[in-house]
Order: C-alpha cells, then structure tokens, then sequence
C-alpha cells in the first residue's frame, strides 16, 4: 500500500521536470517545438489506452502507475539530453 503513494509522489516530481524541460523546449519554437508537441500529444493519448486495457484486464494500480513512471522517467532523460546537447552548441 505504501508504495504506490511514494510511486505517485514520485511520478508527479517527475512529471514536473518533464513539463519544465517541455515549455522550455515549446518556448524555444521552430520545427523541434512542433515536433515535441505532436509526439506528446500521440503519447498521452497512447498511454492512457495502454493504462485502461492495463487495469480493464486485470493489472494492478501500482504496476500501471510504475509503468508510467517509467516513460516519464524516458521523456526526462531524452528532454534532459537534448537540452544539454542544445548548450553545447
């Protein structure tokens, strides 16, 4: 039971930092802008049917909330690496 709540804390802390790296990346505009905002678009609608067939066919909340974390935890590292990679230059 406890760890589904420090599962949720820490996907909302996550979350967090993909929506800054996100409106910093929107903020920046041009072709990477629009790309990273059809790509999100696509995956929270993919996401979200994979989260309901998860938990329609039986799965438990804890594993549905640790499989989202996972993609947040993806969406941080590729956002955070492309931020560091826009620096350099």
């Amino acid at each position: 039971m406890f760890r589904i709540w420090t599962d949720m804390a820490l996907l909302t802390a996550e979350s967090q930092e993909v929506v800054g790296l996100r409106m910093m990346k929107l903020a920046a505009g041009g072709m990477p802008a629009i790309d990273e905002a059809n790509r999100m678009i696509v995956e929270k609608v993919l996401e979200a049917q994979k989260s309901a067939i998860s938990l329609l066919t039986g799965a438990s909340p804890d594993s549905v909330v640790r499989a989202y974390r996972g993609k947040v935890r993806a969406n941080a590292r590729r956002l955070s690496k492309q931020a560091l990679d826009i620096d350099r230059k």
